[in-house]
């Protein structure tokens, strides 16, 4: 496998990132949309989607941290390098928590946890009521259902301070940070 430099990121960092920054804004996206419109057909499938992506993330950060962190392109200020760290970490810290907080609220909520069909956890039935789930345990379901939500919109915060970085490097710095992370040699 080839290694990330100064002027060319590696096809495996371009891959990973872009598979990862379209998968979570889409799951997002589709994340916000199920519960302002109440579109409960939509969760099979955003479950099964953030599995995925899960994976995709997992395997982003191993990469990551076994073939380190990109040097910049040039010199910035520290407040710069300071800000910039600390997303990199935020969005890192996010794209593991976002699945995992989901899961245990799925698991613990009774709703179970399917991939395209296949159960992995069984749905929590109810015996009066065949139609309906339990929760297993409901502190646990409601903790990690805002933990979902506060590391969704947390997470929202960091791609949009991240995109801002990337356009601020294009535009207004011209230094090459947005061509190399479309695999371009600067």
């Amino acid at each position: 496998m080839n290694h990330d430099k100064r002027t060319q990121l590696s096809g495996t960092t371009v891959l990973l990132h872009w598979i990862v920054a379209i998968g979570v804004m889409g799951m997002l996206t589709i994340g916000v949309y199920m519960v302002k419109n109440e579109a409960y057909a939509l969760y099979p499938w955003h479950k099964s989607f953030g599995q995925i992506i899960f994976v995709f993330a997992v395997a982003q950060i191993v990469w990551r941290f076994k073939n380190g962190w990109p040097e910049p392109v040039r010199e910035y200020l520290r407040i710069e390098q300071l800000l910039a760290r600390t997303v990199h970490y935020a969005l890192l810290i996010g794209v593991l928590l976002m699945p995992v907080f989901g899961f245990l609220m799925s698991v613990f909520g009774g709703s179970g946890v399917d991939f395209f069909g296949l159960e992995f956890v069984a749905r929590n039935m109810d015996p009066a009521n065949p139609d309906k789930t339990l929760p297993i345990n409901g502190l646990i379901a409601g903790l990690t259902n805002t933990a979902h939500w506060v590391v969704g919109y947390l997470l929202i915060a960091a791609i949009a301070l991240h995109i801002a970085g990337a356009l601020k490097h294009h535009v207004i710095d011209k230094d090459g940070t947005l061509r190399r992370m479309l695999g371009k040699k600067v």
